[in-house]
Order: structure tokens, then sequence, then C-alpha cells
């Protein structure tokens, strides 16, 4: 494998955008992708697939940063995976073809993209994608090299999606709904994770590297927790770099750094603060609470925003740091992987959320009746005259047994008796 990636770069602009502006409420802005992979490799090829036609607002930008933009164009009967097979089969050609590029680069959150991914590696091809944490599938997020979180590169002070206007076509308030957040009130950046979140994957990465016999040292620490969890990004703990978060950990007393020159040691350290961190999983069953509760209005769709005030209003205690999530629209998109919820992006009221396929179990099979078959008796069989058969008509009555004779022995003769005469 080449030293240096060579990076050809795949945009399902459709998809990022409507997955950035609903659950970050931001445009999104191609320059910050391409700017993060550009750290880990020369770009060599960039290819954004939409409907130009009605994106008019970002073939500026595309044009820009010198990304070549691929027009689909919409049958009539519509095409909603249009995009994503012409650019599954572009990037296929493009690994027959171009033996000088060795990894690619998917920015887009849609699951279809599994298979594709999935080839790309069996041919030895380096896969990065980058998308929302909100909205990416984390079985996506799991199954390439390297996943690059659009929320790690955002920035302070980002230009924040202005709040649309209603539409008067929806359907009216209700009273019992909590009242909407101001969507221009909100941070422009998630709060950072607790360190005690990564310590798993980091002594995880530790231990093979012991295994290994081989030094723990900083790139090749971060490239054994890459491989481990391709979602892992220092940025979500408020790290500006790999050195800054090692930094954080010493300071918290979870490692033990030696070396200088920048050729750190990381070690385990065995008497540190030990802080268990809480499963994914294991804030499901409070999200199960609060859907069953409100499931009258979740069978019309309610926004993220509803969802979450309901879950502070019913689950004070309910801390999404503890499961390893920085955003509430984090926590829904790993509930929607476990068919908890149903989620749908919408531009104007953002993240719509419904009840998941586990709340809507399949139906037994209708019991078919069978048909109740007679049985025949057994005709008799007819009598042929001549021919063979194991029935007689009417079988005759069974013959007397002889007794049989006493045989006399050789030279006897019989002896008469004399008869006795009546009286007269």
């Amino acid at each position: 494998m080449q030293d240096r990636l060579n990076i050809a770069v795949f945009v399902d602009y459709d998809n990022i955008e409507i997955g950035v502006k609903s659950t970050l409420r931001r445009e999104f802005d191609v320059s910050v992708a391409l700017s993060a992979l550009k750290e880990r490799g020369d770009l060599v090829a960039k290819f954004a697939y939409a409907n130009w036609g009605r994106q008019e607002g970002a073939t500026r930008q595309m044009a820009e940063n010198a990304v070549q933009m691929v027009q689909r164009i919409p049958s009539p009967r519509g095409d909603k995976n249009g995009a994503d097979i012409n650019l599954a089969l572009d990037a296929l050609e493009m690994a027959f073809t171009h033996a000088h590029v060795n990894a690619f680069a998917i920015v887009s959150g849609d699951s279809d993209f599994i298979p594709l991914v999935n080839k790309l590696k069996e041919y030895g091809k380096t896969v990065f994608v980058v998308g929302g944490k909100a909205f990416t599938s984390t079985i996506l997020q799991q199954n390439c090299h390297e996943f690059v979180s659009y929320e790690s590169l955002l920035e302070d002070g980002a230009s924040i999606v202005p709040t649309p206007m209603p539409d008067r076509r929806e359907r009216p308030e209700r009273s019992d709904r909590p009242e909407r957040k101001d969507k221009r009130e909100r941070g422009p950046r998630p709060a950072p994770l607790d360190l005690g979140q990564a310590m798993p994957l980091v002594e995880r990465a530790l231990q093979v590297l012991e295994r290994r016999a081989v030094q723990p040292q900083l790139g090749l620490l971060k490239s054994t927790m890459l491989q481990l969890d391709p979602a892992f990004s220092e940025r979500a703990y408020g790290a500006g770099s790999f050195s800054d978060f090692v930094e954080k950990l010493k300071k918290a007393e979870f490692i033990n750094v030696s070396g200088s020159g920048g050729r750190y040691i990381i070690e385990r350290r065995g008497g540190g603060p030990e802080k268990a961190a809480a499963r994914p999983e294991e804030g499901l069953p409070k999200l199960r609470d609060v859907l069953e509760t409100h499931r009258m209005e979740l069978e019309e769709g309610a926004t993220g925003e509803e969802l979450e005030q309901w879950m502070q209003a019913e689950h004070p205690d309910f801390d999404l740091a503890k499961f390893g999530f920085q955003q509430f629209s984090e926590f829904l998109n790993y509930a929607q992987d476990k068919t908890v919820v149903r989620t749908e992006p919408d531009e104007e009221r953002g993240l719509i959320v419904h009840l998941g396929a586990e709340f809507y179990p399949p139906a037994l099979p209708e019991a078919v009746p069978q048909p109740v078959v007679e049985e025949e008796e057994d005709e008799p069989q007819p009598i042929v005259e001549g021919q063979p058969t194991i029935f007689e008509p009417n079988p005759p009555p069974p013959k007397p047994k002889k007794t049989p004779a006493r045989k006399r022995a050789p030279g006897a003769g019989s002896v008469r008796r004399p008869r006795k005469r009546k009286p007269e």
C-alpha cells in the first residue's frame, strides 16, 4: 500500500444537505469536509451528485472548491435512490480503472452505501465516511476505516440557518405539547464528552498493543483506536488534536505518558480514577417509557425537540453524555438503528420522530382452515368368476372334522357280543 493516500471524494449532496439542515440547523459547507479529508491524504478527484437545478445556491461553493457536479436527472416515476446508484457505479469504476487511487471518501449518512463500503474494502481500498453523527447510520460508522463526524468539524460562530416561517397548512399546535425552543438560541457546537467515556476504548487499544509487543506511541495508539472504533474522534472530547487529547488524559490521571520530542510512550495507569461508562443501550428503556406515554402524539409524528423536552420533563436525571452522546439527535439516530424509533428529516420542522418497528410487531398469520377430508369406505371388491380373489361371496360353513378310526392289530378278529333279548 502507498504511504500517501490518494483520495477520491464522492458527495451525496441531497442526503448530506438535508441531514445537516434538519439535525444541526445549519447549511452544509463542502469546504469543511474537504479540509478534514486533506489532512488524511491528497484529494485526486471530487464529485458531487444532486439535481443541481434545485440546488442553485450550492453550485457556487462546489465550483469554488473544484468539485465536479454530476447531474442527477430524476425519472417521472421518481428515483429516490438514483444518486446512490450513480455514485456507487462511478466509485467502483474508479476502483477498477485508477490503480493510483487507494482511498475513497463517501460524504453521506445513507446506510444504502454499506455494500459499497464493504466492496471497496474487499479491493484493499481505505474508506472514509463523512457525515453527521445525528443522521449517519451507526452501522455505516462502524464499517468504514474512519468516520469523520461533521459536528466535530464545526467551529464556534458558524452560520446557523434562520428559523423558517411556519407553514399555515401544518396542523395546529396542541396545547398539551411543550413550547418549542428557538433554534437561534441553540449553541453552535455541542458540549464535549467526559474523558471517562473514552477510557474503555483507550484501555482496549493499549491492551492490543501490549499483546503485539509494540510500544504505544501517539500515532500507533490512534490508528489502533480507529481500528477498534472508526467513529472515534478526539474533537468530541474537546481536544483539537490527538496529542491534546492524550495530554488531557494525562492531566486527569487516566494514563502515564513518558518521552519527549513527539515520541510519547503511553501506558495504562493502574491506580488512576475509575469511572464506569454506561453503554448506549442502557438509555433506551427510559426512551421507550416516554414513547409509550406519548404514543398518540407520535402516531402523527413529533419533532425531535418536542421528544427531548418530554424526556427532560419525565426523566430529569437522564444525561445524554453518560451514554456517550453529545446531542439528543445522536441518541435518536442510535435508537433508530435499534428499531425503537423511525426518523425522517424535514427542512422546515427539523427531525420528525415516529414510533419504530418495535412498537408494531408483525401480526400472527391467520390460521387457514384445513379442508376436511372424508375417509372413503372401502367398497367390496367385485367377484369375477374365474379370477383370483381374496374374498368369497358366501364362504361355505366349516366342515366337521372326522375322527380317525382306530387301527386294528394284524390278525385280530372282531369279537361279537351277545345281544340281550327283550322280555316278552
